[in-house]
């Protein structure tokens, strides 16, 4: 085994590391949004939301993080997150929330999200090359 193999299974398992986390939380959110405690509807409804958009802001984000997790679809997957993740930046600018712990929540994840993306996929990498040689 090569330097270069073993470096593609670190960098494979940090990617996949990064993009589990986003994968967890977005199933998290997503979850939540289809049981509806109390805590989600009211947090909903307090970010400008009716109780009836519950439903399907849930079923936007399954589908993305779903999309995202399959690696045939993960890029178009990528795509849709960050959409959503564009979406809910809007919603926390409007609100005034804090900018670090609120607004910029999304922005990190989709971070994570890209960077797992980059990190585990050739073909991401090689459209987008960071390191030059």
């Amino acid at each position: 085994m090569t330097i270069a193999q073993k470096t593609s299974k670190k960098q494979n398992r940090i990617g996949w590391t990064m993009s589990g986390l986003v994968i967890l939380f977005m199933l998290m959110d997503s979850i939540f949004k289809f049981i509806q405690p109390v805590e989600v509807v009211e947090g909903t409804v307090e970010l400008g939301y009716g109780e009836h958009h519950i439903m399907t802001i849930g079923t936007l984000g399954l589908l993305s993080i779903v999309m995202y997790a399959l690696p045939r679809t993960s890029i178009l997957g990528a795509i849709l997150l960050t959409a959503y993740f564009g979406g809910a930046v809007a919603t926390h600018v409007r609100l005034d929330n804090p900018l670090f712990t609120h607004t910029l929540f999304p922005v990190y994840l989709a971070i994570l999200a890209w960077g797992g993306l980059w990190m585990r996929d050739e073909r991401l990498r090689k459209f987008i090359p960071l390191l030059t040689k």
